[in-house]
């Protein structure tokens, strides 16, 4: 429908009607209006598949209810793996596709948030810790399931990179690296993705909550990049809703609480809000739920076998491959396999949390490897004993290789809190030293939705990384494991030794706000200019076959290579290009991504892979978008510290002046840890913690915070009371309560 049809019966309604459109009806669906010809719309979530709730059933935002069988795609953390945004808009279209089958006009993903700490719980919904990459991943997958007439929400609009108290933490940080990290995905998500749909997050950013932020909902993603969609917020995200219609909040989810709406009319009446602010939502909802409309369409059936086939190639193509000494792998015909561990029964293949969806068709590893011997090795929540690591290294001692399969636990990692530790359950460290110990032919496959700690890494002779690896997992790895398919991903975020390593460990998660402390200096940004030597760095992974690159040719807007397939084998090779800025002046990273491409050759095959070059592409953040003048190296390689090409370019710009207390920060140094002082100076102001005092509580806090100042608070009754649960006990129902 027209925008001058929606301003037709946006004339027509009453503003109380106005306003009620722009609140659910419940838990997934909007209003309708008979009288109006207002149809309502239902939305699920789908960062990777579709979870839609039949409401009868019962709905919510933690996978527990049932929902309708789909195709579970792989994770973000796996789909990130391919570097190949054309195959993230072939799982977006699939997804359209399936929603249109289920009645669905607004699936909720991707996410584009920075995987800013290793430890965030919800990192396998995200794509990367790097902007560049996030941002073209989840552009594709916008492309692919808006190309089928369904919407998408981009979320969570932003810097929402901790599960610890997000609903009421305030993310602070300093106008540069907003935009330069935490912004940029979003931007290139909707400039070339451009989805229906946004959803704002639920922390405040710099003391504003998302939902009340013009700046952030009208001044940035409508009036600089072009945005002309819906902001719906997350569920329970909306905190003002006056502020939100004059911020641009145009949807509030869940539905039926009615929450402010009277206020808003007050407010409207008074003059305190313009009705305008509150017509310009409601077009917008209209917008999205007439498009859904029209899209819609009777007994249409999605291949969901075709579906079935792509989620198999995409966690092929998402895997890694981080160790092979000695071609251990691919495992060949007439070897002797023993398979080891648990999750080899329940291979863990997706996230906990509001993406858990159920799979229309499960193949598990033991099911496409069905004649291979199996032991356990471990339980479900990764122990083990004596008898059980016995049994495994038995096995593994009177077969030419073992492959262990290792397992993090839903119960380490899940949307709603934060991991504790980047480790393996100890169980699962002791099987996997005790089998490599007994067979030096080890093999090690990771199913898992983050980076882990690898003490173990050296006593084994390969490693596959699945990642959460969807419906077809198992198909994938077994493909992986024979060679039937040559492992061709790329990690999407370093791995280093320790957490110790990571520059946020000594305070991510430590306090109630998030402090962005290291600034623009997130994964390999860190690792790379303080001189940290990571396991797995950005960018890494291994193959079947090998690769050339040759004739590197620089024009004023691109860079171009040439790459040889030189192995036995056809395979992927994904060319990255990074881009070193001169050192002297405002301090930057080392070498940032600027631009990749994957290409498939067979062996003996040659292929051109080309990236785009703009402004953009060197320029930083001060008071706008502004380029250093100066020489800059641009490389090409495989990974972000394999670059054998390089040439040196002179770039024409501005003179962006470092002052002298710049140089006293720690962000030109990067020795030590990051300050609050260094923080504050480049905010330009001061930041001043929280103050828990009585009489001063808003929703902003929880029960927690609140206890030690309530006449209702009982001492006695420590060993009961929620009150006296331990942080991360009590953060974990409080985090699903309101999660999407």
């Amino acid at each position: 429908m027209n925008g001058d049809k929606i301003k037709e019966i946006i004339g027509k309604m009453s503003l109380w009607d106005k306003i009620r459109l722009c609140s659910g009806e419940n838990f997934w669906e909007t209003k309708g209006f008979e009288e109006y010809g207002i149809p309502s719309m239902f939305m699920c979530d789908g960062p990777h598949g579709l979870r839609k709730q039949e409401l009868e059933n019962g709905a919510d935002m933690l996978g527990i209810n049932n929902s309708r069988a789909a195709t579970c795609f792989p994770a973000e953390v796996t789909t990130a793996g391919s570097w190949d945004p054309e195959l993230l808009e072939e799982i977006g279209a699939a997804i359209g596709e399936e929603a249109r089958e289920q009645g669905v006009g607004l699936v909720l993903g991707p996410g584009a948030n920075i995987k800013r700490n290793p430890l965030c719980g919800r990192n396998f919904e995200y794509f990367s810790e790097d902007p560049f990459l996030a941002g073209k991943l989840a552009a594709g997958f916008i492309r692919g399931i808006e190309s089928k007439g369904t919407a998408c929400s981009l979320k969570h609009f932003a810097v929402n990179s901790q599960e610890t108290s997000r609903f009421n933490s305030d993310s602070v940080l300093d106008e540069r690296t907003l935009r330069e990290i935490y912004l940029t995905a979003f931007e290139t998500a909707v400039k070339e993705g451009k989805p229906s749909t946004v959803m704002c997050a639920y922390p405040k950013l710099n003391g504003t909550h998302c939902s009340d932020s013009k700046t952030l909902l009208t001044d940035i993603l409508r009036d600089e990049w072009g945005f002309d969609g819906m902001v719906v917020t997350d569920w329970g995200a909306m905190n003002d809703r006056i502020e939100g219609f004059r911020a641009g909040c145009d949807l509030n989810m869940p539905g039926g609480s009615d929450y402010m709406e009277k206020e808003v009319l007050d407010a409207v009446k008074s003059g305190a809000l313009p009705e305008s602010a509150v017509d310009k939502c409601a077009e917008r909802v209209l917008g999205v739920v007439f498009r859904a409309a029209e899209n819609s369409v009777e007994n249409f059936k999605a291949d969901m076998d075709k579906h079935h086939k792509l989620a198999v190639r995409a966690a092929e193509q998402g895997a890694v491959l981080l160790k092979n000494d000695r071609s251990l792998l691919p495992l060949r015909s007439g070897e002797k396999i023993v398979l080891i561990g648990n999750a080899s029964k329940t291979t863990r293949y997706q996230g906990a949390g509001s993406s858990h969806i159920n799979p229309a068709r499960l193949v598990s590893l033991p099911d496409a490897m069905a004649d291979i011997e199996y032991t356990a090795g471990y339980n479900d929540d990764g122990s083990t004993n004596e008898d059980m690591i016995a049994a495994a290294v038995s096995s593994a001692k009177k077969a030419d290789k073992a492959v262990v399969i290792l397992n993090l636990p839903d119960s380490c990692e899940s949307e709603g809190f934060d991991r504790d530790n980047m480790k393996l359950p100890d169980g699962e460290v002791r099987l996997i030293e005790a089998v490599a110990a007994a067979n030096p032919n080890t093999a090690a496959v990771l199913f898992c939705g983050c980076a882990l700690e690898c003490p173990w890494a050296d006593k084994v002779g390969a490693i596959l990384y699945m990642g959460l690896a969807g419906l077809g997992g198992g198909e994938a790895a077994a493909n992986l494991l024979y060679g039937k398919a040559n492992p061709g991903g790329r990690l999407a975020e370093s791995w280093p030794y320790s957490y110790e390593d990571c520059v946020s460990s000594p305070y991510y998660g430590k306090t109630k706000d998030a402090l962005y402390l290291e600034g623009i200096y997130v994964g390999c940004r860190y690792y790379d200019k303080a001189g940290k030597k990571v396991r797995y760095p950005f960018g890494y992974g291994l193959s079947y076959t090998s690769f050339r690159y040759s004739d590197m040719t620089v024009r004023e807007n691109s860079v171009s290579v040439r790459i040889t397939n030189t192995g036995s084998r056809a395979g992927s090779e994904t060319a990255q290009l990074y881009i070193e800025a001169p050192q002297s002046g405002i301090h930057r990273p080392l070498k940032e991504l600027k631009g990749f491409k994957k290409v498939f050759l067979q062996p003996g095959e040659s292929a051109e892979a080309e990236f785009p070059l703009n402004d953009r592409s060197f320029a930083v953040w001060r008071d706008g978008w502004r380029v250093p003048e100066g020489e800059y190296t641009l490389s090409v390689g495989g990974s972000s510290d394999d670059l054998p090409l390089r040439q040196v370019i002179s770039k024409k710009g501005e003179s962006v002046i470092c002052g002298k207390d710049e140089e006293n920060r720690w962000y030109s140094t990067l020795s030590g840890t990051p300050d609050q002082g260094s923080l504050e100076a480049e905010m330009g102001r001061k930041y001043t913690p929280p103050v828990l005092k009585k009489g001063t509580f808003t929703m902003d806090n929880s029960v927690m915070e609140m206890k030690d100042h309530s006449l209702i608070y009982c001492p006695l009754l420590q060993t009961t009371s929620l009150f006296a649960m331990p942080p991360k006990a009590a953060a974990k129902p409080n985090g699903f309560a309101r999660a999407v």
